[in-house]
Parts: structure tokens; sequence; C-alpha cells
């Protein structure tokens, strides 16, 4: 049997999740704003991003600045 290629994850990440990443000083948490999935400018540098590879602008809560990351690189949180 022939495998599915490229399907949707049921825990895609999407504007408004809460999610963690790894940070210098040890983890950050904040949230989505945004799923980038082409090249664009973003936080302050290029974004290589695409349908296939899609990257995502999270927000620090802790200090409000604008990162963009892969979704391997977010852990999904709970809402508060």
């Amino acid at each position: 049997m022939p495998k599915k290629k490229d399907q949707p994850k049921k825990d895609a990440l999407a504007k408004g999740d809460r999610v963690s990443w790894r940070s210098h000083g040890g983890t950050a948490e904040g949230e989505v704003e945004k799923k980038i999935t082409k090249r664009t400018k973003a936080a302050g540098r290029t974004v290589a991003a695409s349908p296939e590879e899609p990257q995502y602008v999270v927000r620090s809560d802790k200090s409000g600045g604008e990162a963009v990351h892969k979704a391997s690189a977010l852990k999904k949180r709970k809402k508060r």
C-alpha cells in the first residue's frame, strides 16, 4: 500500500497557539502570530520558508520580542 505524502498533521501549529522553544537562556514561551509559507523578511532577517517547510512568527511572553522558528523547534503547549 503506498504511503500518503505530506498529509497535514493534526497537531499542526496555527495562529494563537501557545508554544515553547529553546532559547539562549533556557526555554522561552509565547504565542504563534503567523505562519510563513514563502521566502520573506520577518523578525529582522530573510526567512526561507515554503509550503512544504513552513516557519512560524512567534512573540515571546517574557521579552515581547518577535522570532521566527521552524515547526520542529516549537513545542505546542496547553492554552492558558
